[in-house]
Order: structure tokens, then sequence, then C-alpha cells
């Protein structure tokens, strides 16, 4: 870590932060630490953060080019029989003109706020937000206007971030908290059937109805008719659209495919933790497997993979549930902060119709939970050693 110094005096001085952020931002300054330093990498926060957007790639293209199919879907006499392949530029285009105002927003706004408490408080800027910056657009619907985007950021950054000390300390995922702040700021942007579809009209074609997988669930109850069993449900939505994607929903959640590309890229790097990933599924797919097992209700039927592969269940156990910062920080916590973290979000997806999604409060949860469950796995670990030492002084006396 290099020291932090004005590059002058004078009335300018104060603004050194704003300057030495863009200055940085596609070089490293030729000053390093000599001495004091314990860091052996060549990978640093900077870079770090460039590999993680680029996973989150593919979500944004094919979350761009599916909010574009669901609009014209909604606008189309075929409705969901329109195919997904046609018109490709023009869903393409109207994706993009919806997605990235939020992108722009998002960025702006998070980045002016941590600039003017970088100025304030005479520190240099963090490249933390570069990743929340993305993600929040990501996890919102296309629909969501963009005053409602830039205040949820300008919460999330100052009351979640940098009253904690800013990048490295706050204690929970900074996107999520953007995402919790409109669920109970302004629920009829966040939930309901109207703000999955972008540019819905007035009158839909028949049997449309725009609501996502998981809302459906959520309602379910056999009377609608087109919807009165689990296999009217699988008809609709099969377990390969929720592979691919071909669904409404969240901006850059939906396709499984795409994720599992930006977690290749996450775990080859070593950047993202295999050991959250893969505890939060199979957190999530062994509690799909209890409720298959004493199921009450047709939504406890559902396969565990479908389960798994529908919402932001994938999205969140790659990209949110592993953040550094807020995650279990030991080899073996992160196995407990993960499972349970994909455990609570199917029991929460199910019992709780108020959040069909589940994943935003488990995770957010297992935040808070986290360093508990860091000191009980060191605590047990000293334990175990004391008692190891005290055998061995046994023998040896």
């Amino acid at each position: 870590m290099r020291k932090f110094e004005p590059a002058h005096d004078g009335k300018w001085s104060k603004l050194h932060p704003v300057w030495d952020g863009f200055y940085t931002f596609l070089f490293t300054p030729g000053v390093t630490t000599r001495k004091g330093s314990h860091i052996r990498d060549s990978i640093d926060l900077k870079r770090t953060m460039f590999m993680v957007i680029l996973a989150l790639i593919p979500c944004l293209l094919f979350g761009i080019y599916n909010t574009g199919h669901w609009h014209y879907a909604a606008n189309s006499p075929l409705g969901y029989d329109l195919p997904y392949m046609d018109m490709f530029w023009e869903k393409f285009g109207y994706g993009l003109m919806q997605v990235l105002p939020i992108v722009i927003v998002s960025y702006a706004v998070g980045l002016g706020v941590e600039f003017a408490f970088c100025i304030r408080n005479g520190h240099p800027i963090q490249e933390g937000f570069l990743v929340s910056g993305m993600l929040i657009p990501l996890i919102m619907p296309a629909d969501i206007p963009l005053w409602m985007v830039a205040v949820a950021v300008v919460f999330a950054v100052i009351f979640a971030k940098e009253v904690f000390g800013g990048t490295g300390m706050n204690v929970v995922n900074i996107a999520l908290t953007t995402r919790a702040f409109l669920f109970f700021a302004y629920p009829s942007r966040m939930a309901g059937d109207k703000v999955w579809v972008s540019g819905m009209p007035e009158t839909l074609p028949d049997g449309f109805s725009g609501a996502t997988p998981l809302g459906q669930l959520a309602t379910f109850t056999g009377d609608d008719p087109a919807f009165k069993t689990m296999a009217d449900f699988t008809n609709q939505w099969s377990v390969m659209d929720s592979f691919f994607g071909f669904l409404p929903g969240s901006i850059g959640e939906t396709s499984v495919l795409c994720i599992l590309i930006g977690a290749a890229v996450l775990i080859g790097t070593g950047i993202g933790s295999w050991r959250i990933m893969l505890s939060f599924v199979l957190g999530g797919y062994a509690m799909s497997l209890l409720f298959n097992a004493v199921a009450v209700n047709p939504y406890m039927t559902l396969d565990p993979v479908h389960q798994l592969w529908l919402g932001g269940f994938m999205f969140g156990a790659v990209f949110m549930a592993t953040d550094p910062v807020t995650a279990a920080q030991t080899a073996q916590g992160k196995l407990y902060y993960g499972f349970f973290g994909g455990a609570f979000a199917i029991l929460i997806r199910v019992f709780n119709p108020a959040y069909p999604e589940g994943v935003m409060m488990s995770i957010l949860l297992m935040n808070v939970l986290a360093p508990l469950i860091d000191h009980f796995v060191v605590q047990s670990n000293i334990k175990r050693r004391l008692k190891r030492l005290k055998l061995t002084e046994i023998k040896t006396a």
C-alpha cells in the first residue's frame, strides 16, 4: 500500500483524491511499499475489481437482450410464444436503452458519494464500488425509476459503507442493501406482476401476465385456469428455460449459464470462494430435498434443481454470498456460511410469500452472522489445539 500525499498545496489540494482516483484508474503508480509489508501477491484491489466486472459481463449482455425480449413479448399477440431469437437487434437495442441508464446512474451516484467522502476525509479513493456499481443494476427490474436507484444507492453507500469506514469495513453487502432499501421503501416497484417486464402495455396478450416464475409459485392456488398443477408450471417454465434464462426477472439474474461462466472466471482467478459457492448450492439443494420429502403444498414438490435455477439463487451464490468483505473469512466458516445461506434462501422463498425470492434476506442475515461463525470456528480450533497440547504433555511427562 502506498502512502497517500497531496500532489500540491493550496486551495485545490482537497480535490487531490479525485485526481488521484482518475490518474490511477488504468495505471498503477510507480510507488510501492518497501517497509512493514507482508503482502506477496501480483494482484491488487483494482485488478481484482476488474476481474469481477469481467465475470459479470455475460450476465449484463444477456440481461440487456432478455429485457428487450419480454418487452416485445408483452406487446405482441404471440405473448409467451414469441420466438426468443426473433428481432434480435431490436430486442437488444431496446434492452440497452433501458439498462444502460440504470448502470450510469448507479456508477455516477455511488462514485459521487465516495468522492465526496474522500475529499472530506482526505483519503485516497478505493475501487470497491466498481463492482457494487455493476451489481446494483443487475438485481433491479428493468423499469425501476432512475431517481429511486439514485436514492437507494446514496442510502446504501452512506449507511452501509462509509459510516463503517469505507471499502473493506462494511458489515453487509452494498448491492443487497440497495435492493433491500428499495424493497421496503417502494415495494410496488420491486414486487408484483407488473414490474418485471419493461414497457408493459395496458392490454396484454391472452394468458400473458408478466409474472416471474417465483411470483407464480408464491401465489399458487390451483384456481388459475392456465396454472392448475405443478405440471402446468413446468410446461410453461422448463428446467432448460431456467438454465438459459428465458424467463422474466431481474436484469442480470435469470441466466444460470451466464452465471456459471462468471463463476468459472472467479474461481479460475482465485477471486471467488468455491467453498461458499458450493456450500450455498448444497444448502439450497438439501433444503429442497427435505421439502420434497415432507411436502404439504405443491410448491414444496418442485424439483430441487429447478428450484435452484429459478430467481436469483445462483446469482446470489456466485456474486453476492462470496463478497470477501461481508462473508466468513475462515475456510471452515465459509462452508457453514454458504450452507446455511442457501438453506435459508429456499426456506424463506417457500414459506413466506412476502419474500418470493428469499436470497436477499438470507444473504443479509448471513452477512450479520459471519463474524459469529468465524468466532466459533476459531475458538473451536483453539480448544482442539489446547487439548492436543495437553495430551502431548501427558505423554512426554
